[in-house]
């Protein structure tokens, strides 16, 4: 069987926030799962032993000292949004984006190439995850979440923090005219983010495309903190569905108020 290790590889946000605040996100590294899987898949869904994903699962609240169990999220590529509180976030909610203002509830994705983005105001009195892949952000779900801050708590775009945790990086997305038409109908000056490689073709740095959409909404460049890593390339310490296939695990990004 398996040894639990006594170390997980995690990337912390290098943005400025309250102490209060806390958030991380895993790499492929540190748990229990067998290759194709190796080794600390968090996700239940990619046909790896459900055993060692809730292994995972429990090494990460123990090393990483979690308040909660993370609400883990049935993804679908949605521009679904809920609010997380103590009586609903060990639901099973089918959604891409979850957001809190109580304490010691833990906001979780999981990717392998899509954009994890995390959330705070400055204040913190308020956090939020989000799953952005290019449907998410085509479908404006980083909208969506930004307009419920405002909306909801009288939010201030100035109060906004945000982090953008590894994921697959320009020089590696390529994609087609149907995803470029998505994101221009959403916004037409998403297109900025796109690259032309062939006849159809193109480099999406999705990165860029979910900074534009905020700057659109009047989050300041200076409010946004991203990350120089890319999920493709770097076999080692992540995961990547474009790379591997469906036969491959999860990283987690979550945020939290202590």
């Amino acid at each position: 069987m398996n040894q639990l290790k006594s170390r997980l590889n995690v990337i912390r946000p290098n943005w400025s926030v309250p102490e209060k605040v806390k958030a991380f996100s895993t790499t492929r590294q540190g748990g229990v799962s067998l290759a194709p899987w190796g080794s600390m898949n968090l996700a239940l869904h990619v046909h790896d032993n459900s055993e060692n994903v809730n292994k995972n699962r429990m090494l990460l609240k123990q090393e990483m000292q979690l308040p909660n169990e993370p609400s883990w999220l049935e993804q679908v590529h949605s521009d679904k949004v809920i609010q997380l509180t103590q009586q609903n976030h060990n639901q099973n909610f089918k959604a891409d984006a979850t957001y809190t203002t109580e304490k010691n509830i833990i906001c979780c994705v999981m990717t392998a190439d899509c954009l994890p983005v995390l959330f705070c105001n400055k204040q913190a009195t308020w956090v939020a995850a989000v799953h952005a892949g290019w449907k998410g952000i085509a479908n404006g779900i980083l909208k969506k979440l930004v307009q419920k801050y405002v909306s909801e708590f009288d939010g201030q775009m100035e109060d906004i923090r945000v982090w953008i945790g590894p994921a697959i990086s320009a020089k590696a997305y390529q994609v087609g005219q149907d995803v470029k038409n998505a994101f221009i109908e959403q916004d037409a000056i998403l297109e900025k983010a796109f690259t032309s490689q062939q006849a159809d073709h193109f480099l999406l740095d999705s990165s860029y495309a979910a900074q534009l959409q905020l700057n659109e909404l009047g989050v300041k460049v200076e409010q946004i903190t991203t990350e120089d890593f890319c999920t493709y390339k770097d076999k080692e310490r992540f995961f990547s569905y474009r790379r591997d296939g469906a036969n491959t695990g999860r990283m987690a990004t979550m945020v939290w108020l202590s």
